[in-house]
This record gives structure tokens, sequence and C-alpha cells, in this order.
């Protein structure tokens, strides 16, 4: 593949980096565009993976079909099967009209599978089945139908250990992995780091009508080696935050160090420093987290109130609404967390007025916050809240988050 034709897709599709892994993996997309290979594109969170479909897309013979991009992840578990496959009408509650697939939209087209790892195993099945044999059920129905579509999967997961956990078809898995394309991270992409930052920062300097910002040579420094465990995504974010907030253009390493997560270690965002604790699917369970979480802060208040009361003046009014009875070691001691409906039913000792909140409200309110902590990403979002993706996509809509 010439230079000037990489150059050309690039300047196309919106590319920017000279990293030779990242050219590699253009090259073998370019390559097998014109086949109709499977193509299984791996790669963590915010590298740009949803580009690649595209170029094999727009490159192979199907470039007048359709192009569908879906995100298995972001389809709740009841609708996905309809969503992908359609359904008849009265195939269940809500299904007023017969509905079209994806699957059938697309047709002599391409679907792109983004987070397929997320998909329930019951749909991995029929996907399964697409695959290898061309053919699909609509929900409700008995009837086979044919389709020629051309599948695309992504995934930030690993397929392997999904696999090995149950949650993922090892037969669906060497299907859809026909050719396997490996998008580099961004830390793998040095050269490219400040070329982005210059790019996003004349960007933002032109939507928001301002000089773009630059960064002082300890600061590029910094910069080119933070890990970015967000990639394209989180380096996007950081230079729109400081484009809007910061007075001045040029950016020092200390102002820099501000926005981001352990720089000084380049320790990724959403290390773990705990056992990793399983996703809460219910309400119920986001209230039996929320109790904890309550019932952990009050402790760790607790905990600092001696400290208060050694470094200022006692107040005697201040203290007595904070501390209703003095702090001793049984009170700050960890007590076993109780279920959660013995902690609601049980009457608080001392009566505290405090405005009503429903659960719905109270779930609202932690998604809300959770996304402030997370800059709005959602994966991290569920993680923080212990929770599926898929089911943090659902209460979003549900409470008109979006």
């Amino acid at each position: 593949m010439a230079k000037v034709d990489l150059q050309t897709i690039k300047q196309r599709f919106g590319i920017i980096g000279n990293s030779l892994l990242l050219e590699r993996e253009i090259e073998k997309a370019l390559l097998i565009a014109p086949t109709d290979l499977t193509v299984l594109i791996i790669g963590e969170s915010g590298v740009g993976k949803e580009v690649f479909p595209q170029i094999i897309h727009q490159n192979s013979s199907r470039k007048h079909g359709s192009y569908i991009a879906v995100n298995c992840g972001a389809i709740p578990e009841g609708t996905i099967d309809s969503e992908l496959f359609g359904h008849e009408k009265g195939s269940f509650t809500g299904a007023l009209a017969e509905r079209k697939g994806y699957f059938e939209v697309a047709d002599k087209g391409t679907i792109f599978l983004d987070e397929v790892g997320e998909l329930p195993l019951a749909t991995q099945a029929r996907l399964l089945r697409v695959l290898e044999y061309g053919e699909f059920i609509k929900v409700g129905s008995s009837k086979v139908q044919k389709t020629d579509v051309r599948i695309v999967a992504a995934t930030n997961v690993d397929l392997v250990k999904a696999i090995h956990n149950g949650k993922f078809r090892e037969d669906l898995y060497y299907r859809l992995n026909t050719v396997p394309a490996f998008i580099p991270s961004l830390r793998d992409r040095k050269e490219d780091i400040f070329l982005l930052f210059r790019k996003f920062s004349n960007d933002f300097a032109e939507k928001y009508r301002m000089p773009s910002i630059h960064l002082t040579e300890e600061a590029k420094h910094i910069l080119i080696n933070y890990r970015w465990p967000g990639n394209i995504r989180e380096l996007k974010n950081i230079t729109e935050r400081m484009s809007i907030i910061e007075q001045e253009r040029e950016i020092s390493a200390e102002v820099l160090k501000t926005y981001l997560v352990n720089p000084d270690m380049g320790l990724p965002a959403l290390l773990q420093t705990e056992p990793e604790k399983p996703f809460l699917n219910s309400e119920r369970e986001i209230m039996y987290q929320l109790l904890f979480d309550m019932r952990k802060d009050i402790n760790d208040l607790k905990k600092l109130v001696p400290e208060w009361n050694k470094n200022k003046p006692p107040v005697a009014e201040i203290t007595h609404v904070y501390t209703p009875h003095p702090v001793t070691e049984k009170d700050i001691e960890e007590e076993p967390v109780p279920y959660a409906d013995e902690y609601m039913e049980e009457e608080p000792k001392t009566p505290v007025e405090s405005p009503a909140l429903s659960l719905e409200e109270v779930e609202k309110e932690m998604i809300i916050k959770a996304l402030e902590r997370n800059g709005g990403k959602r994966r991290s979002a569920a993680s923080d809240l212990k929770i599926s993706e898929r089911t943090l996509y659902r209460k979003i809509k549900e409470y008109g988050l979006e």
C-alpha cells in the first residue's frame, strides 16, 4: 500500500498520527476490505475503534449498501434480540406492529457490533447462526429468513477470559476472530500524542472563538509520558476542559497535572486497589450499596471529630448539632452492614428532620454524581456504581439524563 494512499485514508476518516503500529492496522483494514471476512477489532476504550469498520465498509464492494453501527452494551437485554433480528406483531408486550431488525435492514451491507462482549448468551447463539448459515428468525416467528451481511465486531474486554468465565461462547469467538485487528493504545503511540493535542486545541479554539492553548516544554513532556487510560477520548476531553477553564493560554506543568490522574506515577485512572465487586443489576442491590456507602461515610466522619476538636476551640452549639452524644471507641468501630430491609425498618434513635426521598430520587442522584465524578464516562460510572453498563444506560434513559 503506497504511502500516499494511507495519507488519503487518514485525511478522509479524520485519523491523526504517524505511528507505525496504527498505519499497519490501517493497511490491514484496506487489504481485507474487498473480502467478506469477519473482522474482530480489539482495543482499549477510547482508541477510536469505530473508525476502522467505516474504512472496511467504504473500501469494500458493499460500500453502496447499508452501514449500521450497533452499541451492544447500550441496548437492554430484554430488547436486543428484537433490535438485531426484528419481531412479529404481538410477540411480546408492546409489540404493536411487525418490526424489521438490523440484520434484515442491512442486507447486502455491513453491521458493526461494538462492545460485542456485552451480548447475552442467548443473543450470541442467534448471532452465531447468522455467521454460520446467513439466516435468522424474528422474535415470535418460526420462519427462517436469509441475510447477506458482513459483520465487523469490536471489544475492549478480554474475550478469552470471558469464555473461561462462561460469559462468551467459544465457537462465536472463533467465528468473529477470522481476522483480528489490534488498535494500539495512545501510550503506545507517543509520537502522536502531541499531534492530537494540537489538533484538538485548534478545533476547540475555533469552536469557542478563543486563542488556542499551548504547553510549556515541561508540560509537553508530562503530556507525552502520561499513561492515558482513557486514550484519545480522555485527551480530547482534557484539552477541551483546559481550553474553556484556563485563563492563561500557556499551560504549565503544574496546571496540566491538575487535570491528570496520578501523572507522576503514570497510574491508570481506573486502577483498582481492592478485589472487583460483582455488578449490581437491580434497584434493591443499588440501595444496599447506597446504605453501605452512607454508613462508611458516617464512620469516617466520626473518626475525624476528635482531630477537629484538637485544633479548634470548642463551640457548644455546633458540636451539639453534629455530635448528639460524645464519640467513643465503640462509636467508631466498623460494624457489620445490616440488610437493607433491617436498616430501613429500624426506628431512628434521634429524630432527624430531612426531606423524604423516594428510591427513584436517590438512585437518580447517585447516577448523576457518579457521572460527574467520572467526567461523563458511562463505563467508568457503571463500574463506580457497581452496576452493569447496560443497567446504567437504561437508567439514564429512564430518568432523562441523556
